[in-house]
């Protein structure tokens, strides 16, 4: 990785590339309450889906990192916006996943949101969460037993907030 990381609207041609990101995440099953069997087509299309707006990081040309962003529920909770990030697995370590959560947290307060939760993050997750703290973000509430993860059984899973009216977080 050479260049500046820069992070775009997705389009069809990144599918492939957004795939191989998703793939070995899914498969590892230890981040995501996704079915570790999932098809590429199924979870292209969740992750495309639900009123979701996607996002992929490159560098030098080479998507190493995506992200789906809007709003956590309508109506009234509209004004909460939502994310989800992954990051190619050579990447890791690299600041994609700063660099995204920082995007998705600017470009949702251009969107009209006053804040951002991640509503389900694995405890045993520690990258992440370390991770969203840094950015901002206030463990809210836990959830106890409420993710089965493949090796450590079941663990707790955070809820993660952020209060994007009070400018740029360090």
């Amino acid at each position: 990785m050479g260049g500046p990381v820069t992070i775009r609207p997705a389009v069809t041609a990144d599918h492939d590339a957004i795939w191989a990101i998703l793939q070995p995440v899914y498969r590892e099953g230890a981040t995501y309450c996704i079915p570790r069997d999932i098809t590429r087509a199924d979870a292209l299309a969740d992750w495309f889906g639900g009123g979701f707006t996607v996002f992929v990081a490159e560098c030098d040309r080479q998507v190493l990192g995506t992200s789906h962003v809007g709003p956590n529920r309508a109506g009234g909770g509209a004004h909460v916006f939502n994310a989800s990030f992954a990051t190619a697995p050579a990447a890791r370590g690299r600041g994609i996943a700063r660099s995204l959560v920082d995007h998705a947290c600017t470009w949702a307060r251009g969107q009209g949101a006053r804040a951002m939760q991640f509503n389900f993050v694995v405890a045993t997750n520690a990258d992440a969460v370390h991770l969203w703290q840094k950015a901002g973000f206030a463990v809210v509430g836990r959830l106890p037993s409420a993710f089965e993860h493949p090796e450590h059984g079941f663990v707790d899973a955070l809820v993660m907030y952020r209060d994007l009216t009070k400018g740029e977080q360090t």
